[in-house]
């Protein structure tokens, strides 16, 4: 059994502009199929390599596959349909596997318009996989595949086809279990910008219990949970020895939530020695830091150099809008923490509403200066089609093309400007901010490695900025404020939209947060909100919420064995 594990060529200007990022999803696939006993696993990174069609299809059809599989987030996924009706094509009888967060909730569109797609992975991949190569190797696949858990597919039935998905598959439940194999990945490809070193991409816990409504995660991931302390560090120190990675960023959505286990992953990361050379950053919300006031010193001391801070949004009115919670002041609070702290921080603004305007962009600007953070980003809001805030904003979203979801483009057409000038007063945000850090700020930074390291983010700035790369400048044809007219941002105009499909897929965080509604409304908490959230009693009441959430849920499931949908 040959398996073909591959990474679409997508690009779009963002996050990469800091170098290449290793996919992790292949290592953690990998892991989990090699322990089950398949060995003859290998993988393409088309996106790192920039991998075009025809080669793509030389070295799928040199390889031979039995099974390719990809994976996709939403303004991929067009490449990742590509990549697998390209496997098709150079070897006809291959089983072509497609997974992420995408795919999971909008399988009917992605079926229709790729039917060359023999399976959707519904949720985490590592399990179903397995199960899924064990279906296709009885050798009676389209009859195997319907009792495999966590697949969408195409059946035909007397001449008709039908998309058919089957019952939601657990999530995983010892992710202590989980060995991913990080040596399928080429490391001297992975280079992090701003400390010229390898990076990687670990993770230590999986999903949130929190349900900020512009986010697809807690929903993805459906229930909290989290590894041992002493496992991660394991990981991060063979990553470290073993391919000299000196820098990782934690995946999580946001480690700190659980202090105890935070506290101790720092601790052994202090214990073993590794921030001597290795450093990290992380995600996280504001409010953790301003719980974590007294521990901010371990943390640094722990190598943890870099968090990006949810600020979200200057104006109130937005907060309120993502169901943050939180206060502008608080925002100003943690950030003066953590770089009293000599922790690099960053502030991520959510910009390109409905609503945006020249006055609320400026007012962000300002905030930066009355702020003071290391860093600054301005993303352009995306309308996951499959979180809360879309369905409240659908009516007004009139792009849908995927490919353009992806943080940087303006998918939103804000009713005081066009796209044109909101991306150029965003680039005007960016100019100001960071001409002010490299003249007045990061050269007189101190010495050491908060010094190096503001240095080396200037420098990927700028390298991407010579480029045209950052945020896709070169691309769009926008050259400064005298082309903000002439911006074309190429919308596939007819890519049409299909409703997402999430009526089967619960999440822990979204019936906590229903029962503590029906219990006392006035408790509920989202991303960001509250005073002191996330002490251990809050997480022995998550806890005890996913159990009675999913004992509800088995109940349901029991009273009906024959669960599959059909559409």
């Amino acid at each position: 059994m040959r398996l073909l594990l591959i990474h679409p060529a997508y690009h779009s200007g963002g996050a990469e502009i800091a170098g290449n990022w290793p996919p992790a999803w292949a290592a953690y696939l990998a892991g989990a199929i090699r322990k089950a006993g398949y060995e003859d696993v290998s993988f393409i990174d088309a996106m790192t390599d920039h991998i075009d069609d025809d080669e793509l299809a030389r070295r799928i059809r040199e390889f031979k596959p039995d099974i390719v599989g990809t994976t996709s987030i939403t303004p991929s996924i067009y490449k990742a349909e590509r990549t697998l009706q390209i496997a098709k094509e150079q070897c006809p009888g291959v089983l072509t596997i497609l997974g992420g967060v995408h795919a999971t909730f909008m399988f009917k569109q992605v079926l229709t318009e790729a039917p060359w797609v023999d399976a959707i992975v519904r949720g985490e991949g590592e399990e179903i996989i397995v199960e899924l190569i064990r279906a296709y190797e009885s050798g009676n696949w389209l009859e195997a595949r319907k009792t495999v858990k966590g697949l969408a597919f195409l059946e035909t039935v007397d001449g008709a086809t039908q998309i058919v998905a089957t019952e939601a598959a657990p999530t995983v439940k010892d992710l202590d279990a989980i060995d991913p194999d990080w040596d399928i990945l080429e490391w001297n490809k992975y280079q992090y910008i701003p400390l010229d070193c390898k990076v990687a991409i670990p993770n230590m816990a999986r999903g949130c219990p929190f349900t900020c409504s512009f986010c697809s995660q807690w929903k993805f991931w459906r229930d909290y949970r989290i590894r041992d302390p002493k496992k991660v560090v394991d990981e991060i120190e063979n990553l470290y020895k073993k391919h000299d990675v000196r820098f990782f960023i934690l995946a999580d959505e946001e480690p700190t939530i659980n202090r105890k286990k935070f506290v101790a992953f720092c601790e052994e990361l202090i214990a073993r020695g590794l921030p001597d050379n290795v450093q990290w950053g992380i995600n996280t919300r504001v409010t953790d830091i301003l719980r974590d006031e007294e521990l901010l010193p371990l943390y640094r001391k722990a190598g943890l150099l870099h968090v990006s801070l949810g600020t979200e949004a200057a104006a109130q009115l937005k907060l309120d809008l993502f169901n943050k919670e939180t206060k502008v002041n608080d925002n100003k609070r943690a950030i003066e923490l953590l770089r009293k702290n000599g922790i690099v921080v960053e502030a991520q603004f959510i910009v390109g509403l409905e609503n945006e305007t020249a006055e609320t962009l400026e007012e962000t600007y300002k905030m930066t200066q009355d702020w003071k953070p290391d860093l600054a980003n301005w993303s352009m809001y995306t309308p996951w089609p499959f979180t809360p805030l879309f369905e409240e904003l659908k009516d007004k979203v009139e792009v849908f093309d995927f490919e353009k979801y992806n943080f940087v483009t303006p998918i939103m057409k804000p009713a005081a400007m066009d796209r044109g000038e909101l991306l150029d007063r965003v680039m005007n945000n960016y100019r100001r901010f960071y001409f002010k850090k490299a003249l007045f700020s990061y050269p007189w930074a101190g010495s050491g490695m908060r010094r190096r390291y503001l240095l080396g983010c200037l420098k990927a700035f700028l390298k991407a900025g010579f480029q045209r790369k950052f945020y896709d400048l070169g691309k769009v044809g926008y050259w400064g404020p005298q082309s903000k007219n002439k911006v074309d941002f190429h919308f596939d105009e007819s890519r049409k939209m299909d409703a997402a499909t999430t009526g089967d897929w619960k999440a822990a965080a979204e019936r906590s947060r229903k029962m503590q509604a029906q219990m006392n409304p006035a408790d509920i908490k989202n991303c960001g909100g509250g005073d002191e959230q996330m002490s251990e009693e809050d997480m022995e009441g998550i806890d005890e919420t996913v159990k009675a959430a999913r004992a509800a849920e088995q109940a349901a499931l029991g009273a009906d064995q024959s669960h599959r949908m059909h559409v």
